[in-house]
């Protein structure tokens, strides 16, 4: 390449998904090319101003007005600027779990200035302004929005960024699939695609791709067969909802239907069942059955009959109370706590979760509970003496109970996460009837825990240190942090499902559609336990909690109600089975201080700013990969926003990666790892600290979330 060519042909970056996380990274594209146009700009006024000459740079950032020229593609399947789970076109009746004062797709807030890459409204402030000047239906900033509505808050996002690019930086958006992406010419990389222009060249290329199409595993082709022996059964594999055929022709109205799953996506499938074939929710006076919220049939409806490990729906998310930047400061399980476990651990410094971890996030949770308690009974300045002395009894490894007892709490007990999580244990059930009335208690007595919010209610508040707590929880557990037997049993097996089931729970008016939908029949959960069988005899799908006498059912239609876990080497995407097969890209493995491996599924990636590393252990310093794609290599990728006024991880993570894919060709990259480190160090990020015109004010805070 001449040198003429190094400075004038354009940096080609390729963005692959315009959803969340590949429309953060072209946000902060945007604002670090214009921090440094205008840096640019104000070197050669000063040169000018001092009639000095100014050295031409290579990069062209320091030469000129203008820095080197940038062109990126922003490639997407589905939709630009929103991607597939976001997409525009879905129905309205598939919501959020966040409120939306809390989601911001900016990096910094609005400034009195347009929107644009750096300066926007959050979520909320959004919607409240789409209903002052177009009539939209209003929120309130505690109120849930709409995935689709969230959909078309990331379109703006997008076009505030397409209309307030640098005069350097072109953005080409592109409607396609990539179906392979290989080494080019000049180190770079060609893109095929099954739409024009069928190949694209780029000097780097980002990889947000988000949510799988797994293969079937062992359970999902024995029932696939089923449905191949059984004309006129059907069986859907997870997905979202929104893209799975749940029409009419798959199940019939009136029909049994099946449902695999209690989770967030569950609320998805049940709502597309019921709302989606026509009927209403109607809050009715008098009605003595708990709250009086009734829901009207089409009669195009089937009659559900859902299951699940633990028989319990995902409990509601508390009442939020609190404000967009709230930030809980962990005082037991911290950075310090982990370093000190690690070395006491020795031996390459892998935790144990349920050893190392857990009692310290039990502790936070612990406090938390109690110190609220003492808020809501005796009043703030009582809690803040009891928070200060109950803290310090923690650390020293004192008896609690005592001062516990002394502020009339002696009889109320820690926060059991196993017993919430699993409400029903081992009990057996005469009737399904009796199960019902249990059930129905158990979502009564949580309705009511999340009515008191998520700072005055004791039990949501506490249940909240799960979120709040995540980052930390990250340190112990990502890039192969805890032992291999440990991040596979419980950490996988027994901690994740309790944490996905009790910290991200759907809005309470889900929970309480739900309530309405089982007393009326509509809704049928079987029990804990729940199995799904093929049945060749019956030809039909077995439904049955052994818990639960009576519980049996059968049903023609079955639909899993969970969303895919990412596995790079299950993954049917034509680009990621290219990637895997030529070696370019390679699954995570945990390695043991005793030689022991496990390969996790998940996208090998270095540390920030997330470098991929090929089969051979070779860092490919151009290729990015982000979210979703590595998760289990980093934990809890699926985070679709980031926090109005904090420096989140999904901010610093789609900077990082802008910071390092604007740097001069031929540049060296920025920080990473050459191999799998034995912990995670106590700063976790090597991003570089948010600075100039960059900068949020969440991060000049120095808040994380």
């Amino acid at each position: 390449m001449s040198g003429l060519d190094s400075v004038t042909r354009p940096l080609v970056i390729a963005v692959v998904g315009s959803g969340p996380r590949g429309i953060s990274v072209l946000e902060r594209i945007a604002v670090r090319a214009a921090a440094e146009a205008a840096e640019a700009a104000e070197r050669a006024d000063a040169a000018e101003r001092a009639e000095a000459a100014v050295p031409a740079d290579p990069s062209g950032a320091a030469g000129g007005r203008s820095p080197r020229p940038v062109r990126v593609h922003l490639i997407d399947a589905t939709e630009i600027g929103a991607g597939r789970v976001w997409r525009t076109d879905q129905d309205d009746w598939f919501t959020m779990n966040t409120v939306v004062s809390q989601v911001t797709m900016y990096s910094g807030g609005p400034d009195g200035g347009p929107d644009r890459p750096g300066a926007g409204p959050s979520l909320g402030e959004w919607i409240a302004h789409r209903h002052e000047t177009a009539g939209e239906p209003a929120l309130g900033p505690d109120d849930y929005a709409s995935r689709v509505r969230y959909g078309q808050y990331l379109t703006h996002v997008h076009r505030t960024i397409a209309e307030h690019l640098p005069p350097h930086v072109e953005l080409v958006p592109v409607t396609g699939r990539v179906t392979a992406l290989r080494t080019g010419p000049d180190d770079g990389y060609l893109l095929s695609l099954d739409s024009a222009p069928h190949l694209l060249e780029a000097d780097r290329v980002v990889l947000a791709t988000g949510h799988p199409f797994n293969a079937p595993d062992a359970f999902e082709r024995t029932m696939l067969a089923f449905t191949g022996r059984n004309p006129g059964t059907h069986y859907l594999c997870g997905d979202s909802a929104a893209d799975m055929a749940l029409g009419e022709d798959t199940v019939p109205p009136g029909s049994a239907v099946g449902i695999k799953g209690l989770g967030l996506s569950f609320y998805d499938v049940m709502l597309s069942l019921t709302v989606g074939r026509g009927g209403t929710f109607r809050h009715e006076e008098g009605t003595g059955d708990g709250g009086g919220l009734r829901y009207l049939p089409s009669g195009r409806e089937p009659r559900i009959v859902a299951g699940s490990r633990s028989g319990l729906p995902i409990p509601a998310r508390g009442r939020n109370q609190k404000r967009p930047d709230f930030s809980h400061r962990a005082l037991f399980l911290t950075r310090d706590a982990l370093l000190h476990a690690r070395r006491a651990r020795g031996g390459g410094g892998r935790l144990d979760f349920a050893e190392d971890v857990l009692p310290l996030l039990r502790r936070e949770i612990d406090h938390v509970f109690y110190v609220t308690h003492v808020r809501n009974s005796s009043g703030r300045e009582a809690a803040d003496a009891f928070a200060e002395a109950h803290a310090e009894l923690l650390r020293a490894g004192g008896d609690p109970g005592p001062l516990r007892a002394s502020a009339g709490l002696g009889d109320v007990p820690p926060v059991d996460l196993d017993a919430l999580a699993r409400p029903f244990g081992d009990t057996r059930f005469a009737s399904a009837e009796e199960f019902r009335e249990r059930l129905l208690t158990v979502m009564d007595e949580d309705l009511a825990e999340a009515e008191l919010g998520t700072l005055d209610g004791p039990l949501k508040s506490a249940l909240d240190v799960l979120r709040d707590i995540r980052n930390v929880v990250r340190l112990a557990v990502d890039y192969g942090g805890l032992l291999p037997a440990s991040h596979t049993g419980f950490f996988h097996g027994r901690f994740l499902p309790v944490n996905a089931l009790l910290s991200a729970g759907p809005p309470m008016a889900r929970v309480e559609q739900l309530r309405a939908l089982v007393r009326q029949g509509i809704v049928e959960v079987a029990g804990p336990g729940t199995r799904f069988e093929a049945d060749d005899e019956a030809g039909a799908f077995r439904v049955v909690s052994p818990q639960v006498t009576g519980s049996e059912r059968y049903v023609r239609s079955l639909i899993d109600a969970r969303i895919p876990t990412p596995d790079l080497l299950r993954d049917t995407s034509p680009l990621t089975r290219q990637l895997v097969d030529e070696g370019l890209v390679r699954p995570y493995v945990i390695e043991g201080p005793a030689g022991e491996r496990h390969a996790t599924g998940g996208l090998d990636v270095t540390m920030s700013p997330f470098h991929v590393v090929d089969r051979s252990g070779r860092i490919r310093p151009d290729l990015y990969a982000l979210g979703i794609p590595t998760e289990h290599t980093r934990w809890f990728t699926q985070v679709g926003s980031s926090r109005p006024g904090v420096s989140t991880l999904f901010y610093q993570d789609a900077d990082a990666i802008a910071v390092d894919a604007l740097r001069p060709l031929g540049a060296g990259p920025g920080p990473g790892r050459e191999a799998a480190p034995a912990f995670i160090p106590a700063q976790q990020s090597g991003s570089p600290a948010p600075t100039g015109r960059g900068a949020t004010v969440g991060a000049r805070r120095g808040k994380t979330s």
